[in-house]
């Protein structure tokens, strides 16, 4: 199973979270470096309380000099190719 077929039901869910208006985007702390980042997360409500579902987090940087696509023929291009 690749990376992508693995997230597929997360990604079901965070779109029924953004068409149901459930999103949000808060800035966490990583725990390994303490840099801040923007994460998206799902918002579960329960009455009056809140619990947040994080789902992703946003580039800092370009991305597209941090990221690999993927080759049509297999594997990923290199550094040379954006996505």
């Amino acid at each position: 199973m690749t990376a992508v077929q693995q997230h597929r039901p997360n990604f079901a869910t965070l779109q029924s979270a953004f068409q149901n208006g459930d999103e949000a985007l808060l800035e966490c702390q990583l725990k390994s470096t303490g840099e801040s980042v923007a994460v998206i997360v799902a918002v579960n409500r329960d009455g009056e309380e809140f619990g947040f579902v994080p789902f992703a987090m946003m580039f800092n940087g370009n991305p597209y000099e941090m990221l690999n696509p993927p080759d049509p023929d297999g594997g990923f291009h290199d550094a040379e190719v954006s996505c």
